[in-house]
């Protein structure tokens, strides 16, 4: 595979992965960049599974960035994060479906960074456990439990936020 249809191929899929852990566009284009230059001059030869690959190249480019920021030197900027964009949709599905991601992505936001690097890989990039445990060099074991307590704090948001609605429509 060439450098152009290596980074063809996997351009979307990095960005994404890179935007949604690092909350910044900025930030993610960079990191994203940094990726593909250590992809292409890495040797390619010996590896069986590129996306796996280049996945894990991209994690451990956004955990150094934000174990740096967490070290005082670069200072987070929170955003909210783009949703891919949905062509052919009526208005009123398009709206639900930016809100709804909006929402997801605020949630996504609250998440601890080890925890939410796993959930991203699993709901985002759709990759698999075993596949998460090779891109981000964890035992399955540790992939499956941060996936599971991902899921119970996102559940534990969500009936919060419902329960805050719910008593702020009982006031008006």
């Amino acid at each position: 595979m060439t450098d152009r249809e290596l980074f063809e191929l996997y351009k979307e899929q990095i960005y994404y992965f890179c935007y949604y852990l690092m909350q910044n566009q900025a930030d993610a284009e960079d990191v994203c960049q940094e990726v593909f230059v250590k992809a292409i001059l890495a040797d390619r030869s010996k590896v069986q599974d590129l996306k796996s690959w280049i996945l894990r190249i991209a994690s451990n480019e956004c955990s150094n960035v934000l174990r740096r920021r967490k070290t005082g030197l670069m200072k987070e900027i929170r955003t909210f994060l783009l949703s891919r964009p949905h062509s052919f949709n009526p208005v009123e599905e398009s709206l639900y479906h930016r809100e709804t991601k909006t929402e997801l992505h605020q949630l996504y936001n609250k998440l601890p960074d080890k925890i939410r690097m796993v959930v991203v890989l699993r709901y985002v990039n759709e990759l698999t456990v075993p596949e998460i445990s090779r891109v981000i060099n964890i035992p399955e074991g540790t992939a499956k439990s941060r996936l599971n307590r991902g899921l119970k704090l996102l559940k534990k948001m969500v009936v919060s936020q419902v329960k805050e609605m719910n008593s702020s429509e009982s006031v008006f």
